[in-house]
C-alpha cells in the first residue's frame, strides 16, 4: 500500500480505546472555514504518521463528522481524499472477512467482517457535495471511518470467540 508523507498539517495524539470521545457521536460540521481545513491537513498528518489508512476526527479528540482516507481498493486503485458529514448509503455485496486493525487500538488485528462494497454520501471541506464508492479494502475504510464518527469501534463488529479474544487483548495492551 503506497503512503504520501508530508504537508502542512501537524501530527496529534491518538485517541486509544477507552477514550470517552470515540464512544460519543460526533457532532456534523456547520463551518466551512481555515479552521477545518487545518482539521484535514491536522488528520492527514496524523494518520501518516501512525502508518495508518484512514482516520477519524474522534481518533485526534475532536468530535465533528469528518474522515480522511489514503487506501487501496480491490483493483490496485489509490484513493486520498475525506469526507465531511459522510453517511454510509450503501455497503453490500459478499461479505468478506480479513484482519482489521486500527489505529486507536495500536498492535492489535482480529478477523473483522465487512462488505466487499460501500458507498458514502458527504461533503468535501468547501461544502460540496461528494459520492465516495469502494470495493476490497477501500470498502472496508469506507465502513470502518464512518463507524468511528458514530461512536462505534471494529471490535463492537466482532462474535463470538473472536470478539472475546478481542476485548482480553485489549484489556492486555498496555495503552488501555
Amino acid at each position: 500500500m503506497r503512503r504520501r508523507r508530508g504537508g502542512a498539517g501537524t501530527v496529534r495524539p491518538i485517541r486509544y480505546m477507552g477514550d470517552p470521545v470515540l464512544r460519543t457521536e460526533c457532532d456534523p460540521v456547520r463551518s466551512f472555514d481555515a479552521d477545518l481545513r487545518r482539521l484535514i491537513d491536522d488528520m492527514f498528518a496524523s494518520m501518516y504518521a501512525n502508518d495508518g489508512a484512514g482516520l477519524a476526527a474522534n481518533q485526534i479528540g475532536v468530535s465533528l463528522q469528518v474522515f480522511v482516507y489514503d487506501c487501496d481498493d480491490d483493483a490496485g486503485r489509490n484513493h486520498v481524499g475525506h469526507v465531511v458529514n459522510p453517511v454510509l448509503v450503501s455497503a453490500d455485496g459478499e461479505t468478506v472477512t480479513d484482519d482489521e486493525g486500527c489505529l486507536s487500538l495500536p498492535g492489535l488485528r482480529f478477523p473483522t467482517p465487512r462488505y466487499g462494497h460501500a458507498v458514502v454520501e458527504g461533503v468535501d471541506m468547501t461544502g460540496a457535495p461528494l459520492r465516495v464508492e469502494g470495493t476490497g479494502y477501500f470498502a472496508r475504510c469506507l465502513q470502518h471511518e464512518t463507524g468511528h464518527l458514530g461512536g462505534r469501534l471494529y471490535v463492537d463488529t466482532l462474535q463470538g470467540d473472536v470478539r472475546k479474544a478481542a476485548l482480553r487483548a485489549v484489556r492486555a495492551a498496555d495503552w488501555s
